[in-house]
């Protein structure tokens, strides 16, 4: 059976900077090809593309992922039924939440501590989920209607009662298992306590690695204190701050046949979809594309956009480029490494579909910027990012309407 996946493949230069670090606050790298390279988590990439989302799709097709989900769901009752006290909003959602999804919902127990030593800033404490919960806004706005309609106003223990009964732990159930936003079918949710309502991812994202071989530098650096005198020598701070930079090649591949079950045909209700498949597709890719990791972003100002993307659309299963690069780019002879890393993909990438028989009318767009970035020039229609975001959304909405 034909599938439809989309891959994406760019190569990014990005200047000194500490894009993603680690518990010492180095960058992070990894060895590939026996070399150390540079290295961005694919968490730390697939935060940015969720944060790019914000300017690129409105907010009733998000998310939300956290432990405060009972805070966040009190602020939506409130919101329907203005007259509620908050500190019973805040129960009536607990209760909601751990009929809808089997979890703990539960003051945690630094806090309850703090709450019995009468510490400022502790009373009232909200009870919180143990682990990162990820609703979407539509489910929240369902839950906090259920909740509201139950609510009698004779307590708790009231609508306990209600929601024990079977039509309307039913109810709670589907609200968080219908309406998905676009994040949580892209990137997919556990929870934890009630594995049935688990979404499988429909994106998988590579860590970003440099093509080259990578070394961390280390930045000594000195405040001065504005107040001191003349006489006063010295810093008022001194420090130092690990960087390094690199030429990155990032990947990203999207099942967009379970990105269209998840959205569309797999929600337990008998509404359509309120984003098409397609609509989250050119999301993703024009987010994905765009999209920076913000660490020590205000030290090294490493704002930067890709050199080259390659989007394949593939129709058996999805292909990473990242072997054209198992031995590591040597510096060109101008300096650099785009131009070599681009002429390694030139040829790495028709060797490869040759030898595993790429299925004809496979389509592909180049999107690249230089002329160090000339010999990917005949693996795809060259496109702008408008001309690309348009192009894929165009192709996959014609694949999943004639069920291709």
């Amino acid at each position: 059976m034909s599938r439809t996946i989309l891959d994406i493949h760019i190569l990014q230069t990005v200047p000194p900077s500490n894009l993603n670090r680690d518990d010492t606050g180095t960058p992070k790298s990894a060895l590939y090809g026996g070399v150390r390279r540079a290295r961005v988590s694919s968490q730390a990439w697939k935060r940015a593309t969720r944060k790019a989302f914000n300017e690129l799709l409105p907010p009733s097709e998000l998310g939300v992922r956290t432990k405060k989900v009972a805070e966040v769901l009190a602020e939506r009752i409130i919101a329907l039924a203005p007259a509620t006290d908050p500190a019973h909003a805040v129960g009536l959602a607990a209760e909601t939440l751990r009929t809808a999804t089997g979890s703990k919902i539960e003051v945690p127990k630094r806090k309850a501590k703090d709450d019995q030593a009468g510490e400022e800033g502790a009373k009232d404490a909200a009870p919180e989920s143990s682990y990162l919960m990820f609703l979407s806004t539509r489910q929240l706005d369902a839950l906090a209607a259920l909740a509201v309609d139950l609510d009698t106003g004779d307590g708790l223990k009231s609508f306990q009662t209600a929601l024990k009964k079977k039509e309307n732990k039913a109810a709670a159930q589907q609200a968080v298992d219908t309406r998905h936003s676009v994040d949580i079918a892209l990137f997919g949710r556990m929870v934890a306590d009630s594995t049935d309502l688990n979404v499988e991812a429909a994106t998988q994202v590579a860590h970003a690695i440099s093509v080259h071989k990578s070394e961390n530098e280390s930045d000594y650096y000195t405040a001065v204190d504005d107040k001191n005198t003349d006489a006063e020598m010295g810093a008022g701070m001194i420090g130092s701050i690990d960087f390094n930079s690199a030429t990155l090649y990032r990947y990203a591949a999207v099942d967009v046949d379970e990105l269209h079950r998840t959205l569309g045909t797999g929600l337990r209700t008998d509404e359509a979809p309120s984003t098409p498949a397609q609509k989250a597709v050119a999301a993703f890719l024009e987010g994905f594309i765009t999209s920076l990791p913000t660490g020590k972003i205000n030290t090294f100002g490493n704002h930067t956009l890709p050199s080259a993307v390659i989007v394949k659309l593939r129709t058996r299963r999805p292909v990473s480029f990242v072997g054209a690069f198992e031995q590591p780019v040597p510096q060109g002879a101008n300096g650099g490494f785009l131009e070599e890393a681009c002429k390694r993909l030139g040829r790495y990438v028709p060797q490869l579909e040759k030898a595993f028989g790429v299925p004809d009318g496979e389509q592909a767009w180049v999107l690249r910027v230089g002329e160090e970035t000339q010999a990917l020039k005949d693996l795809g229609t060259g496109v702008t990012l408008a001309e690309l975001v348009k192009d894929v959304e165009a192709v996959v909405a014609k694949r999943l309407e004639s069920g291709a």
